[in-house]
């Protein structure tokens, strides 16, 4: 498997859905940097399934455990280690899957990639609980951004066909907190959330999307052609279960779009270079321009559900139908939306180091 994403600050997941723990090493991180263990708790409070319509009745404290790279309230420069226990899983449900594998799951393709030897329950290595570890790594690499002035922010966008209106990148933070689906407009939340309750109703499931605006980049990050932003950005969003598409800026309406439009044309202001306009979404040639960085994640939904599907018996080799029993969310997107914020942080830690904009020992407060 290939359970590592980055070159200089490095994240190495590990563990499985219902195996002992879940957890993450992170190497490469600053030394010096103020961290504690109450800063990667706020971020792994978000994704947990309290509180969110249409999430999973598994509930898990998720207590932070950092048990290294950290001494005094600050990183060594050694690798961190950070875990969080699997207390709540119940891997009765999954004993009858064993031979029927799940639609719209990696069950069968992971069995058969590795001669069944893989852990099966709830999902192994392929369920969203990995996701615990990235949020982890994620908490440090916010920190390691917040000291050179970067600052991420995330919120739903859609769900079930629900679309919210356009958010200024300003304002995301504090109009998502009062959101139960972090969504920065009111009216669309409230549609949201009645759209995950009816698929709950029904014993289904939907997707949305999520998008992430990033603030305070300096112009030229990024390290084409092969590695330039949009490329390792994807490829971290990519990491997400479920994640079935990126996007940057106006993303596929610029192909509906003329040049004289979708071009963002610069202007000089207080002094500096900037854009009138954001189509491109802060990226030009997959090196930032300085203005604030838009990428959106499109996730397809939950395919645990409770609807009848057909699937096949791999010992009998004939076609049965299937009810897929346990603990699920009807939606995953708002839990969702702290896992971009720590998927686009780690990723973009990575290339401010490469490009020599992050300093490798911190000493902010």
């Amino acid at each position: 498997m290939s359970d590592g994403l980055g070159q200089l600050f490095r994240m190495t997941s590990f563990g499985e859905s219902h195996g002992t723990c879940v957890g993450v090493v992170v190497e490469g991180c600053p030394a010096g940097l103020a961290l504690d263990a109450a800063a990667v708790q706020r971020d792994l409070d978000r994704r947990a399934s309290l509180g969110q319509p249409g999430s999973t009745p598994r509930r898990e404290p998720d207590a932070v455990r950092i048990l290294s790279g950290l001494y005094q309230g600050r990183t060594t420069g050694a690798p961190l280690c950070m875990m969080v226990d699997n207390l709540g899983a119940d891997s009765a449900a999954y004993t009858e899957l064993i031979d029927r594998p799940r639609p719209g799951h990696a069950d069968y393709v992971a069995g058969v990639k590795y001669g069944g030897f893989n852990d099966p329950r709830g999902g192994g290595r392929f369920s969203g609980r990995i996701t615990a570890g990235f949020v982890m790594a994620g908490a440090v690499a916010r920190a390691a951004l917040a000291c050179i002035g970067v600052e991420i922010d995330a919120h739903t966008v859609a769900i079930g066909g629900v679309e919210s209106p356009r958010c200024d990148p300003g304002e995301v933070r504090q109009r998502r907190a009062a959101s139960p689906v972090s969504c920065c407009d009111a009216e669309s939340s409230a549609r949201m959330v009645e759209a995950i309750e009816c698929a709950r109703q029904r014993g289904d499931s939907i997707g949305g999307v999520v998008e992430c605006v990033v603030r305070g980049l300096p112009t030229g990050v990024g390290e084409p052609a092969c590695a330039g932003i949009e490329s390792e950005l994807a490829r971290g969003v990519f990491s997400i279960p479920a994640v079935k598409g990126v996007e940057f800026g106006d993303g596929f309406a610029l192909s509906r779009m003329c040049g004289s439009a979708s071009n963002d044309p610069f202007v000089m202001r207080n002094g500096q270079v900037s854009c009138a306009s954001n189509h491109a979404g802060g990226i030009l040639g997959g090196i930032t321009t300085g203005m604030p960085l838009v990428l959106r994640a499109a996730f397809k939904p939950t395919p645990s559900i409770a609807v009848s599907q057909r699937t096949v018996n791999l010992n009998l080799g004939e076609e049965v139908e299937q009810t897929i029993h346990g603990r699920h969310d009807a939606c995953i997107v708002p839990r969702a939306v702290v896992v971009v914020e720590a998927m686009v942080a780690i990723t973009l830690c990575d290339l401010l180091l490469q490009g020599g904009f992050m300093p490798k020992v911190m000493r902010c407060q």
